[in-house]
């Protein structure tokens, strides 16, 4: 069993289905198709933060970018954080660099909102008391990715970004001893792995800022089919889940290194 490993986490999309009195947010601009979560393994978290800070300071010296609002600092945004959705395309070209060359692997679930809410509504035919909340897409994701994620280590350090109240690091706790658990009943096989939870600010942890960047690669396949930007990083996958897209299996369909993403040829799309 090997000593200790690092996972960073985050997601894209908020599990948010419906709006005022009930609205179906689904195919509204403020409805999200997909929810993900991603977990970067970083064998080296040290180094890679410090690559990346010494990236971002490099670029706000560059007089190419003194004029480019993002790296202003009174607009907090890539003056003091890398974020993919905020930095303009040359900052996340020089990303894309630093993390193509990195020590990492990357792991997510896929859910299409369409099944969710599908499941929501059919759930709620059967019980009229049942509300969905959320929080329990999340925490359902969380016990899927890490389910075959957590065994393989003495000690398993996983770092997140701070949700709100201490009641989501309590519910994160819940996730991961499921995912154990479905891990022994499945294998009959006990996890010994000492797990410590480790919330933090983004701006405060370039690793977090790191896995924001593959999952935004991740979302702009799936809401754009734009294949470009995770096409870059494809061998640094180690498995991804869509676990909505079941025209060959029941559980979904595994995506891996050697397994791409439909239509992942390399070209821009």
């Amino acid at each position: 069993m090997n000593a200790t490993t690092h996972y960073f986490v985050d997601e894209s999309g908020d599990g948010v289905l419906f709006g005022t009195q009930g609205r179906v947010l689904l195919g509204q601009p403020e409805g999200r198709s997909h929810f993900m979560l991603g977990a970067l393994q970083v064998p080296n978290p040290q180094s890679l933060a410090a690559e990346l800070e010494a990236l971002r300071q490099d670029l706000l010296k560059d007089p190419y970018f003194k004029n480019v609002e993002s790296m202003q600092l009174a607009r907090c945004k890539t003056a003091l954080m890398f974020h993919a959705k905020d930095d303009v395309p040359e900052v996340r070209r020089e990303v894309f660099k630093v993390l193509a060359r990195a020590d990492i692997r990357f792991y997510a679930v896929v859910r299409d909102m369409r099944f969710v809410l599908a499941y929501v509504q059919q759930r709620n035919a059967r019980d009229a008391a049942y509300r969905y909340h959320p929080n329990e897409l999340y925490d359902q994701t969380v016990a899927r990715l890490f389910k075959d994620r957590l065994h393989s280590y003495e000690t398993c350090q996983i770092t997140y970004g701070t949700r709100g109240s201490t009641e989501r690091t309590r519910a994160f706790h819940g996730a991961l001893a499921l995912a154990r658990t479905r891990f022994e009943q499945r294998w009959n096989k006990a996890v010994t792995t000492e797990i410590t939870l480790l919330p933090n600010n983004p701006r405060k942890d370039p690793c977090l800022q790191a896995v924001d960047y593959v999952l935004w690669a991740l979302h702009r396949y799936y809401s754009r089919g734009e294949g470009r930007f995770i096409d870059m990083l494809w061998d640094k996958v180690g498995l991804i889940h869509a676990v909505d897209d079941k025209a060959n299996a029941a559980y979904g369909t595994y995506y891996t290194k050697k397994k791409p993403l439909p239509e992942l040829t390399g070209a821009a799309s």
